[in-house]
């Protein structure tokens, strides 16, 4: 189960850096900008998602992942003036979450906590953000995406270069890596 802390940490980070690329290619003003009035921008998608993080890892292992102090409702509005806040804030998430994994061992794997008084083990409750964050992350890529068109620099294999990628896997001796070792 070591392997299972080790794997989720590196794909936590994956997810991380993804954000990160699609969010630095952006101005600050693409930051905030909103298709409409029922469309989240990035900077209200790092708002939940920071804030999601601070309420979930918080006390991770001896109280509720929703936190009395949460007000899920307000993530879903724009409280940052300005990059650097809505940075801090993700960061912040992130440190939360990242130093959290790093404090879990393999004993603390099937321990029961509780998110909204639903019991979950550890792994479940891990897998279950493990899902949730890169769905927010996937829609942060995609508004980046459109905002760049054609200048966007992709964060994945580019069209028309799956066979380059390709060889040069293949051209690798098989052994075992993660996926996130080559990036």
């Amino acid at each position: 189960m070591n392997s299972y802390l080790e794997s989720i940490k590196k794909q936590f980070l994956y997810y991380k850096m993804l954000g990160e690329k699609a969010m630095e290619q952006l101005t600050e003003e693409q930051l905030f900008w909103q298709y409409n009035e029922e469309s989240n921008s990035i900077a209200i998608l790092v708002n939940h998602i920071a804030g999601n993080m601070l309420s979930r890892f918080t006390d991770f292992l001896t109280t509720d992942g929703e936190k009395g102090w949460r007000n899920r409702d307000s993530e879903f509005t724009n409280s940052f003036l300005n990059k650097t806040e809505m940075m801090n804030y993700w960061n912040k998430g992130w440190e939360c979450l990242l130093t959290t994994l790093e404090q879990l061992s393999e004993k603390d794997l099937e321990k029961i906590i509780y998110i909204r008084n639903d019991g979950h083990t550890v792994v479940e409750a891990i897998n279950r953000q493990l899902a949730h964050y890169p769905y927010h992350i996937g829609q942060m890529v995609f508004i980046a995406k459109m905002l760049k068109n054609e200048a966007w620099n992709t964060l994945s294999i580019a069209r028309n270069k799956s066979g380059d990628y390709n060889n040069r896997k293949f051209s690798q001796e098989k052994s075992k890596r993660h996926y996130t070792d080559d990036l």
